[in-house]
């Protein structure tokens, strides 16, 4: 007898593809409908809180238990932003170990309320501390950490290694400190953004040229790949390439050699490839943009750098060392940082990572005058924006004093006094259906 195979449920597959795209981009996330219910979680975000998590349940119940006080689901079920400190789910009360999350609305044109919330996970627990530099980036956030960590390790392996992070967090720093600690570290260290240039110059940038080659070729010119010999050659933005150049690109890497533009001689070359993208290089190969066989090359080693919005506690630490710099080759001397500046530092967003804070310093160096850096001194973009994500750090609550009644009743009188007796808001905060509020609120006799 033949056994078929199991049927997979299409919407399981999307759910699937989805979750593994969005841990490529932005790590540990979830993303809720409009009902706060969990429908896309990311491997990275039940590796972060230690369980499978659980699609089609409460994020309510999943972030905040049977606790009274749900200030983060509670923003949520209102329809705004939020931010937040909240004790690791499977933590216990000692347990120093807690969760920033931190929400995002997903808009839809011509709809007023979200239409559901990407929220984003990290964890900040004993591993946040002494700050540490590590090759010119400094970070007391215990994942940084851990990735200054990896760098050391795979530093002595002639691999190639591919440097995952947005724009402005620093991707060719860790370039410079593979190159460092690596055995190479007496040979040359080039770099090339593959972004920058178009196709045809970018080839003969690489590859070089010969005496003739085209217009302007007056002698053969060596390209990075060989000035590069005996070194490392960093290609920024590697998922810029156009696909020719992949697969010269991967000719090269398979034969360890180089043709130059006009050339019909290979030329023999020992480099290692560090490369880095702030695209999902394995979605850019379903949309048939990047070669899979290429990226099988370039992703022998995976380095992933955090966002700065995902290490909040290294904002005022790398303020502190920027304005360090500042204040030695400046006309101004920065001393301090007044708490009102300090917390709108704190609150931006930083989608240009540590590049955008260092540009905004010296925006505030140019503009300000006197000893303290004042909120007037930064750019309007951060100096003014509004207060859409409260800070909160949840503790554990305490006891009613109406101990007599159930905790049921308790946490449906509390859910509806939080949302002004609105049950729709009360039912989302609890994790449940308006029926079900109904039906437990007239189980219980309350009305």
């Amino acid at each position: 007898m033949v056994r078929r195979a199991p049927r997979i449920d299409p919407a399981d597959l999307d759910r699937a593809l989805y979750a593994a795209a969005l841990d490529d981009l932005v790590g540990a996330a979830i993303v809720l409908d409009a009902n706060l219910r969990i429908r896309v979680a990311t491997p990275a975000a039940a590796e972060l809180l230690g369980a499978e998590v659980p699609i089609g349940a409460s994020a309510a119940t999943l972030l905040c238990g049977d606790r009274p006080k749900r200030p983060f689901a509670e923003a949520l079920a209102a329809g705004l932003s939020f931010q937040a400190l909240i004790p690791h789910p499977a933590g216990n009360a000692d347990d120093r170990d807690q969760v920033r999350v931190r929400s995002v609305p997903i808009t839809v044109p011509d709809r007023d309320p979200p239409a559901g919330w990407v929220v984003y996970l990290a964890m900040v627990g004993s591993g946040d501390g002494e700050p540490v530099r590590f090759h010119g980036m400094w970070t007391r956030d215990a994942r940084m950490k851990e990735t200054f960590r990896i760098i050391e390790k795979v530093a002595g392996e002639d691999v190639t290694v591919l440097v995952r992070g947005e724009t402005g967090s620093g991707k060719e720093l860790v370039a410079h400190a593979l190159h460092a600690l690596s055995p190479r570290s007496g040979g040359p260290f080039r770099a090339i953004n593959c972004a920058a240039l178009p196709a045809n110059l970018l080839e003969s940038e690489l590859f070089g040229h010969i005496k003739g080659a085209f217009t302007g070729a007056v002698k053969d010119t060596p390209g990075h790949v060989q000035l590069a010999d005996g070194g490392t050659l960093f290609l920024d933005e590697v998922a810029e390439l156009p696909l020719e150049l992949q697969a010269k690109l991967l000719r090269m890497l398979e034969t360890r050699a180089v043709l130059p533009v006009g050339g019909r001689e290979a030329i023999p070359v020992d480099v290692r490839i560090v490369s880095a993208t702030h695209r999902a290089l394995r979605a850019e190969v379903e949309a048939g943009r990047f070669r899979a066989d290429l990226m099988y090359r370039l992703r022998v080693i995976p380095v992933r750098l955090p966002p700065l919005r995902e290490r909040p506690t290294d904002v005022l630490l790398l303020t502190d060392k920027l304005i360090e710099e500042l204040n030695a080759r400046g006309r101004r001397q920065i001393t301090s940082v007044a708490p009102a500046a300090a917390a709108a530092l704190e609150r931006h967003e930083w989608p240009g990572n540590v590049r955008e804070l260092r540009n905004v310093l010296a925006y505030a160096f140019a503009i300000g005058d006197g000893p303290v850096l004042e909120r007037h001194d930064l750019p309007a973009e951060v100096a003014e924006l509004a207060p859409a994500a409260a800070e909160v750090v949840v503790s554990a609550p305490a006891m009613a004093a109406d101990d007599d009644i159930s905790p049921e009743l308790r946490r449906i009188r509390d859910a509806l006094v939080r949302t002004s007796g609105n049950r729709e808001r009360a039912a989302k905060l609890l994790g449940w259906s308006r029926v079900t509020l109904w039906r437990r609120m007239r189980t219980l006799g309350l009305e």
